[in-house]
C-alpha cells in the first residue's frame, strides 16, 4: 500500500466562495459557503462577486453600502483619532539595513542591532494596552489542543473589549458602522467583536484550538512541519506573566503583526531582527515597517507591522476592513498616505446567522 500525504497551503485554509451567478436573492441556507442575499452585507458573507452579480451599480446602489470613499474618508477619522498612540520621543528604532526584494528570503542577519532602541513603558500602564498586553499569554501555543478557555481569561477579554470601547477612536468606528446600519446598538456591536475575535474555531484536529485575536495579536507555535515545537518564556511587564513562540508553519513563522508584542519578544532575546524591506513614509508614529526577522529560530519572510500606534488603532482597522472587504483588499488614507489591509475570514465554521470569524489580518506592504 502506498501512502499519500497531503499539504495544506495557506490559500487551502481560505477557500474561495462560490459565485453569485444565478444566485441573487436566494433564501440563506447555512449549507452554502456564501450567500447573495439582501442580507450578506450585514452577516459578512456575501460572495466576492455579489456586487457585480446582483447590484449592477456597484456599492452606490444602496444607501447602506460602504464605498471606497467612505473608507478613505473614516480610516482618516480613526488616524486623528488615536489618542494614545506613540509620541515621538515615547520609541526609538534602528531599522539599518534595508533588504531588496530578492534579499527577503535568504535568512541573513544583516541588522547585529535590535530594532528597538527605546521604548517609553509607561505607555504599556495606559487601559488600552494593559488591557491588551494582559491577552498575550492566554493561549495554547500549539495547534490542535482545545483551549480551556477560563473565567478569568473571559473577564480579560471583556475588560480589554470596555476599554477600547471608550476611545474615541472606537466610538468614531461604531458611529460609521451604525450610520451604515450594519449594527443597530453598541452592545450589538460589542457583542459581535467578541465572537469575531474571541469566537474560537478548529485550525488542528477538530479541537477549538484558535480565534482570530490569538492568530493575529498573539500567535501560537505548530509542531506540525516544523521541526520542533513552540515555547513559552517567562517574560513580559508583569510577574509570572509568559511570552509564547506564534505561529510557525513549514519552519517559517506567520501572522505576528504587532509591534507591543515584537518589542517584548525582543527584549527577552527571543525576537532577532535581521533587516527591513519597507518603512512607510510616515515622519511620526503610526508607522508601518516590512520587517525579516528570526522567532526563536524560526523566520519571517516579510511581516509588516504598525509602529507605535495603540491597540485600538490597530484592533479598529482591521475590524473595519473585515467588516467592509473581507476576503479583499481594503484601500484606506493615514495622515494623507495610502495604506492597504487585508484581511481573511475563516470559511469552515461560523458564528450567528452564518457570519465568519477573523482569520488572518495584516498590513499589505509594497
Amino acid at each position: 500500500l502506498r501512502t499519500t500525504l497531503l499539504f495544506l497551503s495557506p490559500k487551502d485554509l481560505y477557500t474561495a466562495p462560490d459565485s453569485c451567478e444565478g444566485r441573487c436573492e436566494e433564501p440563506y441556507s447555512e449549507e452554502d459557503e456564501c450567500h447573495c442575499n439582501a442580507e450578506c452585507e450585514r452577516y459578512r458573507n456575501c460572495c466576492e462577486d455579489y456586487y457585480r452579480h446582483c447590484q449592477p451599480e456597484g456599492f452606490s446602489s444602496s444607501r447602506d453600502a460602504i464605498t471606497d470613499e467612505d473608507l478613505l474618508r473614516v480610516s482618516e477619522q480613526l488616524y486623528r483619532a488615536d489618542r494614545h498612540k506613540a509620541r515621538p520621543t515615547d520609541i526609538a528604532i534602528n531599522p539599518q539595513y534595508q533588504a531588496s526584494p530578492d534579499e527577503t528570503d535568504d535568512q541573513e542577519d544583516r541588522s547585529p542591532q535590535p530594532l528597538y532602541k527605546y521604548v517609553n513603558e509607561e505607555l504599556f500602564s495606559k487601559p488600552t494596552y494593559a488591557s491588551f498586553i494582559k491577552l498575550l499569554d492566554n493561549y495554547q501555543r500549539v495547534t490542535g489542543r482545545e483551549e480551556d478557555v477560563t473565567a478569568e481569561e473571559l473577564r480579560e477579554q471583556d475588560n480589554f473589549l470596555k476599554e477600547v470601547m471608550k476611545t474615541e477612536l472606537m466610538k468614531k468606528l461604531f458611529a460609521f458602522l451604525h450610520k451604515k446600519n450594519r449594527y443597530g446598538s453598541e452592545q450589538e456591536f460589542v457583542a459581535d467583536l467578541k465572537e469575531m475575535w474571541f469566537g474560537l474555531y478548529s485550525r488542528g484536529d477538530g479541537e477549538q484550538d484558535s480565534s482570530g485575536f490569538e492568530h493575529v495579536f498573539s500567535g501560537r507555535a505548530r509542531t506540525s512541519g516544523t521541526g520542533g515545537a513552540g515555547q513559552c518564556r517567562a517574560g513580559g511587564l508583569t510577574p509570572g506573566s509568559r511570552l509564547c513562540i506564534g505561529e510557525v508553519k513549514k519552519g517559517k513563522v506567520s501572522g505576528f503583526h504587532n509591534w507591543i508584542r515584537f518589542y517584548l519578544l525582543e527584549k527577552q532575546g527571543i525576537v532577532n531582527y535581521f533587516s527591513h524591506n519597507f518603512n512607510g513614509p510616515w515622519d511620526t508614529y503610526p508607522d508601518v515597517l516590512g520587517l525579516q526577522f528570526s522567532w526563536d529560530g524560526f523566520y519571517k519572510e516579510v511581516g509588516s507591522a504598525f509602529i507605535g500606534c495603540s491597540p485600538e488603532f490597530e484592533f479598529g482597522l482591521y475590524t473595519l476592513c473585515f467588516i467592509t472587504r473581507p476576503g479583499r483588499a481594503c484601500h484606506l488614507s493615514l495622515g494623507g498616505y495610502s495604506l492597504s489591509i487585508q484581511t481573511y475570514p475563516w470559511t469552515k465554521t461560523t458564528y450567528g446567522n452564518g457570519k465568519k470569524y477573523i482569520a488572518t489580518a495584516y498590513v499589505i506592504s509594497p
